[in-house]
């Protein structure tokens, strides 16, 4: 399957290494054109886009399975980081319908506020709800790179089983 990973830094590296060696192709959106090498090497696809000018993200959207929203450690202008939990996660997950999309990850835990990453969770269920999508919520502790890793790998195994279900 094809994944589109958004966020997550060495966390989403570790992530995509473990993906890529089970034969899965990681799309890895990144802001910073200097971090492809380290995405290759990783196995992912790197794919510049911002997840805070989701126009740019259209074509990273091309032949998925599963949408990792990988954003709980987020940094920046706090008016920023909470649009990418408002938002730019719901007119991302508008636009999800009309693609391969069939599951939805949504990374719930991290240095952000609980409500802020709360509503974020709901506004997942609620769309993917809505659209028929299966979407799983991820809690693991992000400080723990392999196990986060590992998490996320198995919620994106249910979450597949789910629309084969």
């Amino acid at each position: 399957m094809r994944l589109l990973l958004i966020g997550g830094g060495a966390r989403g590296l570790s992530l995509t290494r473990l993906l890529a060696a089970e034969g899965h192709a990681v799309r890895v959106v990144t802001r910073d054109p200097a971090r492809h090498a380290e995405i290759v090497a990783a196995g992912g696809e790197p794919y510049d886009g911002d997840p805070d000018r989701i126009g740019t993200l259209r074509y990273a959207l091309d032949n998925v399975t599963v949408l990792i929203w990988a954003l709980g450690t987020a940094t920046g202008d706090p008016l920023r980081v909470q649009a990418l939990h408002q938002t730019r996660l719901e007119m991302l997950l508008e636009r999800v319908i009309d693609t391969t999309v069939r599951g939805v990850l949504y990374e719930c835990n991290g240095g952000l506020p609980v409500e802020l990453l709360s509503q974020g969770a709901r506004t997942v269920e609620r769309m993917c709800r809505h659209n028929e999508i299966p979407w799983g919520l991820l809690h693991h502790d992000t400080d723990d790179l392999d196990g986060w890793a590992a998490s996320a790998a198995d919620a994106i195994e249910r979450i597949v089983a789910r629309d084969r279900g």
